[in-house]
């Protein structure tokens, strides 16, 4: 592959609603500039960009992936971006190595929350942002109702570049109006250049009054030169392009069919001649201990690489995709990770088209690569050859919320399990694993559930492990409600020495969370050597509770008289003696069951705010209030939930708000279970 400067790179992350047409945008560009010898389909599962298995599978893109074009002495990075919200994870390592989110639109549907998504999502990563209505081979595309759609939704710096001519339902060519010339595609798809018909000249001018006006607002002389009336030449629209899409005052609109290549060459120009170089925002994020502050972006400067992504491939190994932050790389080079303070020789780089690997000595400031067998390194690593540590901003990923417990499908797979989901996590950020020690469960929590069945599909296919989920167990609690006195007698004799323990005890609900052991015994009636044998014993005994088997919480314990025997008493006889006490102290106590409730916060627009509320009262939550965030209307509704309830709340809320809403959730303390509900857990507990 040829070297490039700093100057030429473009990285643009394909973004948008699932289904949009990203990935075939990004295989038409790719076909178009050769750099593939076919045009794949995702239907035929043989795109370049999904080629992992559980993709080709299920037909859509779970992992981003990165497929250069070359395209007037441009390498444009293009970052194809799964469209499915369980996927977000693979969203925010685009984000970081973009410089520009160019959004994909359906020309049939129009804006879909996975439109808003990404836009919110490059505004959050501070990029610059493009539009690309897609599938306008297909007559029931509409441009003027989508992009008005798009401009009353983001603002009037969204103005048009590119639109289509249309003769009845039937798309005819597209209009440039920068140049203000059209654009034919003959019967084989080749594109002529033409003079505006002039049955579209009204159309044309509409529309790039649009864009002047846009354009004249990147400049006081532009700005005379529009109201004056006067031609701005395309030098200068080319240029006030690129300089407003990088402030963000032009948000530039395309359109065409990624299936019929229709405006993809004009795409591709305006990528070339406008879209952001890397060092065009000058600084990059980094954090200074807790705090994030920024540094200069130097082409020349001390090489230093950010990794945004790591693969663990059963065959290739670990591999680890990065961006070069500052300076530049070749594979001579040892740079040091800041994080572990280890030195990691740079034998081998590649340049990745999809699967496909490139071997190269070199990449630029700006440019995107993968570095094989980093055993040490991890995603959001920083490597630097600089004396003094960068740490540059790391991604920040969502919290999962979809648990479930795994189920081995053969006995004594639980190591081969566990090494496996290690070696997923350290690919997808978004999956978190813990072994639940109290309900002794390992729990697999993603995003949502296809989530979930991919982590489950790949842990088969790469490390021959089968696994079933379940729905995991809620770690009930008992305790009790009653102050009562109890006794338990421990006496054995078989023979030679016996054992004797005896004690009389009050037992009460305590506000402190596990046992509050304290005696009050008078006269010696039990030696105080023997009471941390009863206070052991009392512990053991709350591991089960009397009414589910379940641990005992909130207990206070006074051993406060007995009796011993000089000869047959000893701890162990105390200890079997507390217990028995304590199992009848809990009878006579009123025990109850006590379940997790947490604390939970969603952001949902104004408009789902009651069908928030009503679901929060469906599952014994108690709303607590209500908070407008003052971002475009949303509010944040704060609640206290059971854990019982929030099993499938990831999936109830994006069913609810139609992948608007988000959540967070954090088990506070216990409370009773109703009574109804303790009789069902109960039966359950007993059964198993």
């Amino acid at each position: 592959m040829n070297s490039f400067n700093t100057k030429q790179i473009r990285n643009v992350a394909l973004v948008g609603h699932s289904s949009a047409g990203k990935t075939s945008l990004a295989e038409a560009m790719l076909y178009l500039t050769k750099a593939t010898d076919r045009l794949g389909s995702t239907a035929n599962g043989n795109t370049v960009c999904d080629y992992d298995p559980e993709e080709i599978k299920r037909g859509l893109s779970i992992s981003a992936s990165v497929a250069p074009v070359i395209w007037k002495d441009c390498k444009i990075n293009l970052i194809d971006v799964p469209g499915y919200p369980d996927f977000i994870g693979e969203v925010h390592q685009a984000m970081r190595a973009a410089d520009a989110a160019m959004i994909v639109v359906d020309g049939k549907a129009g804006i879909e929350v996975g439109t808003e998504l990404a836009w919110q999502q490059a505004e959050d990563a501070g990029i610059p942002k493009c539009f690309y209505i897609n599938k306008f081979d297909d007559g029931e595309a509409r441009f003027r109702r989508v992009f008005t759609q798009i401009r009353e939704r983001f603002g009037v710096s969204v103005c048009p570049i590119l639109i289509p001519m249309i003769e009845g339902d039937k798309v005819i060519g597209f209009l440039n109006l920068i140049n203000m010339r059209s654009v034919i595609y003959d019967k084989n798809g080749t594109p002529e250049e033409y003079p505006i018909p002039e049955e579209f000249r009204a159309v044309a001018d509409e529309y790039r009054d649009m864009l002047l006006e846009a354009i004249a607002q990147t400049s006081d002389a532009l700005m005379e030169k529009y109201f004056a009336g006067e031609e701005i030449s395309y030098d200068e629209a080319v240029l006030a392009v690129h300089e407003g899409i990088i402030v963000g005052s032009i948000i530039p609109v395309y359109c065409g069919s990624a299936a019929k290549f229709w405006g993809i060459r004009m795409l591709m120009d305006q990528i070339a001649d406008s879209f952001p170089r890397p060092t065009a925002k000058k600084e990059e994020r980094i954090l200074v201990g807790d705090l994030e502050d920024t540094t200069p972006i130097d082409p020349a400067g001390e090489t230093s690489v950010f990794i945004y992504k790591t693969i663990s491939d059963p065959y290739v190994g670990k591999m680890s995709f990065f961006k070069v932050m500052n300076g530049a790389l070749d594979n001579t080079m040892t740079l040091r990770n800041v994080r572990t303070g280890q030195a990691e020789k740079l034998s081998h780089l590649y340049v990745m088209t999809g699967k496909r690997q490139t071997e190269v000595s070199s990449l630029c400031c700006g440019d995107i690569g993968m570095i094989p067998k980093l055993s040490l390194a991890d995603t959001n690593d920083t490597l630097t050859a600089a004396a003094e540590d960068i740490v540059y901003a790391p991604i920040v990923y969502p919290p999962s919320f979809l648990s479930r417990a795994i189920v081995p499908k053969t006995k004594g797979d639980e190591d081969k399990i566990s090494g496996g989901i290690a070696k997923l996590l350290e690919e997808d950020k978004t999956l978190s694993y813990e072994n639940n020690a109290e309900t002794n469960e390992m729990i697999l929590s993603g995003q949502g559930d296809i989530h979930l069945d991919v982590a489950v599909a790949r842990l088969k296919a790469r490390y021959g492990t089968t696994i079933e989920l379940s729905m995991p167990k809620i770690p009930y609690r008992e305790t009790i409600r009653k102050t009562v006195q109890a006794e338990g007698k421990h006496k054995k004799q078989s023979g030679g020495s016996g054992q004797y323990g005896h004690v009389k005890m009050t037992f009460s609900h305590s506000d402190e969370p596990g046992l509050t052991f304290t005696t009050s015994v008078v006269g010696g009636t039990v030696p105080k050597n023997f009471f941390p044998a009863v206070e052991k014993g009392i512990e053991e005994a709350m591991e089960k509770g009397v009414l589910a088997g379940l641990p005992v919480v909130n207990l206070k314990a006074d051993l406060f008289d007995g009796s011993y025997h000089p000869v047959d008493s000893n701890e162990i006889s105390f200890k079997l003696a507390a217990k028995l006490a304590f199992r009848e102290g809990l009878v006579k106590g009123d025990p109850v069951l006590l379940e997790p409730v947490g604390k939970l916060c969603v952001w949902v627009p104004d408009a789902l705010i009651g069908d928030i509320i009503g679901g929060i009262s469906r599952a014994r939550g108690t709303v607590l209030g209500m908070t407008p965030t003052g971002h475009d209307g949303e509010q944040m509704v704060e609640a206290e939930v059971p854990l019982a309830e929030m099993q499938d709340y990831p999936i109830t809320l994006r069913a609810m708000s139609r992948g608007r809403g988000r959540f967070t959730f954090a088990v506070e303390r216990y409370e009773e279970v109703p009574a109804e509900i303790a009789q069902k857990v109960i039966a359950e507990n007993k059964a198993e």
